[in-house]
């Protein structure tokens, strides 16, 4: 099984003359302990195209030190990376690779350099003797690493490099501003910051590597560098907004496109993230989806819907099976909250137990299943799809339009569709018929919402303001929802107890809670869709 630890660090340039300052007396440093030295020898793996370079990412076999093995290096800040560790083998970790899927698709992966260091090691000590970091010396040799048996043939005399430098990494769940008051004291001694993020990127860029892999032969789907089909405007968080801010002159293109690769990105970087089952990041990698389909079915204008209608049919599939392990976290912990407010005279037999079971069974499939998709055949090639379709756009002759005109039309009209359904579902009888009618319309607030924050860049704060409305509709309408999806958990929650000989009494009195919770979002629902739905708010949308 893979480890992870969190790597937070800085980095210097040192040559063979470089001293290091006293650095006890520095913040919390008390004392500065020897810890002698090590003999590291790495060889980092990469597409020929240097795709995972490209993201930050290294991973890299290393001998030698107390934490030989396999390491996957994946960014998560500037200067903070989580490091999952595998024990040593020949070839890379299947549980190392999988996290690579995303980047990596179906290619593959081979030897790029290879490192030795020569590490002096001091520990950073607090009072009582603790260590609080880590500073090392290191004296480092790069070459390039020979062709994996049966690939390109190694070069007769690789490029090579040497360099020294110095790393100060944080110990534990220590304190970044220690790392700070370190740097200013190695600053005024005349250490400078390392210009390179890492050995790594510096040995690709001294060995000649990176120039190579850009001038020559890209990895990606389609023969071009994989990188740069996601390269936008955002960080690939997946939120809408202004990630990204539009710029004078930017057509409708240049603002869909820019927030379709957005979306994708997240997709991409949240992979891993869901694997490792980090929190939110199932949710998160979900809304990705969501606001991807929601952008090919709002801007058809922009986009040719005969070729996107298949790729949101495929991303409507992975946000169903991205649902089954976050729908059931929700509901889970809505009804864990619904009971922590039952007084405990009300909690009549085992109801916590039968909750617990009732999840960790789901937990325990939705789980497995999500892991199998991720890893199955259909998942890759909408992955290998989306990366095509950044590089090679559908767009349609309305792309080339101004901007405003364009997004603020496909808006508008996303939000008369959203009307009708609120209407409908403010005018259908109670029951079931309105329940249906009320999730149809949270999924037109949700689609409309999305629309405005795609356009947030090229419409401004209207765009914001309308978004914000939206889903304060979205929101009522979204709790209704979950009322009835809760409503019918607990009916099968109290017919196993009836089946169990338990009773059922506690689910009842919830059951009867969310009825109440549901009547009272009905009733909020016209006050709210009134002041979301003034023409004032559709008229400031207009160019």
């Amino acid at each position: 099984m893979a480890d992870t630890v969190r790597e937070i660090e800085r980095k210097y340039e040192a040559d063979k003359t470089t001293q290091l300052p006293d650095l006890a007396g520095v913040d919390a440093i008390a004392a500065v302990a020897e810890a002698g030295t090590e003999d590291l020898d790495a060889v980092y793996y990469d597409t020929p195209g240097l795709c995972l370079a490209a993201e930050g990412i290294t991973l890299r076999r290393r001998t030698g030190g107390k934490d030989a093995g396999w390491h996957l290096k994946l960014p998560v800040a500037p200067g903070v990376r989580d490091e999952v560790r595998a024990p040593l083998s020949d070839t890379p970790p299947p549980e190392l690779t999988a996290l690579l899927r995303s980047r990596l698709l179906d290619r593959e992966l081979v030897p790029v350099v290879r490192l030795h260091t020569h590490r002096t090691v001091q520990v950073l000590q607090d009072a009582q003797g603790a260590p609080l970091a880590e500073i090392a010396v290191d004296a480092v040799r790069a070459r390039r690493a020979a062709a994996p048996a049966g690939g390109k043939k190694a070069k007769p005399a690789p490029a090579k490099a040497r360099w020294h430098e110095i790393e100060v990494e944080l110990a534990g769940d220590g304190d970044p501003g220690l790392l700070d008051a370190v740097g200013r004291k190695l600053t005024a001694a005349g250490v400078r910051p390392a210009s390179a993020a890492s050995k790594l990127a510096r040995a690709l860029d001294e060995t000649g590597l990176r120039s190579e892999a850009t001038a020559g032969h890209g990895d990606g789907p389609d023969g071009r560098p994989a990188e740069g089909a996601t390269k936008g405007s955002g960080k690939g968080s997946g939120k809408g907004g202004a990630a990204g801010a539009g710029k004078r002159g930017d057509t409708a293109g240049d603002v869909v496109l820019r927030y379709a690769r957005e979306q994708v990105r997240a997709i991409i970087e949240l992979d891993p993230a869901v694997r490792r089952d980090l929190p939110d990041s199932v949710h998160r990698m979900r809304v990705a989806t969501r606001r991807l389909r929601s952008a090919f079915r709002s801007y058809t204008k922009v986009l040719d819907r005969a070729v996107t209608l298949p790729i949101g049919t495929e991303l409507k599939w992975l946000a169903a099976e991205l649902g089954v392990e976050r729908d059931r976290e929700v509901l889970t912990e809505r009804l864990r909250s619904g009971l922590a407010g039952v007084p405990r005279e009300l909690r009549l037999g085992p109801v916590d137990a039968r909750l617990r079971i009732w999840s960790e069974r789901r937990r325990a499939g939705a789980r497995d299943q999500l892991l199998a998709v991720l890893d199955g055949p259909r998942y890759l090639s909408l992955l290998k799809t989306l990366y095509a379709l950044l590089e090679a756009p559908p767009l349609r002759p309305a792309a080339a339009r101004p901007a405003p005109e364009v997004v603020a039309k496909a808006v508008l009209k996303d939000y008369r569709r959203l009307a009708r359904r609120t209407d409908a579902a403010l005018a259908a009888p109670a029951g079931q018929q309105r329940d249906e009618a009320l999730h149809g319309a949270r999924k037109a607030a949700k689609r409309t919402r999305y629309a405005a924050e795609a356009a947030r860049p090229a419409l401004g704060r209207p765009a914001k303001k309308f978004a914000k409305r939206t889903k304060r509709v979205q929101q009522v309408l979204g709790d209704h929802q979950d009322s009835v999806v809760a409503r019918a958990a607990l009916r099968e929650l109290a017919t196993q107890a009836q089946q169990a000989g338990e009773a059922g009494f506690t689910f009842g009195l919830l059951h009867g809670r969310e009825e109440a919770l549901a009547a009272d979002r009905e009733r909020a629902l016209p006050d709210v869709w009134r002041k979301a739905s003034r023409r004032k708010h559709r008229a400031a949308l207009r160019p």
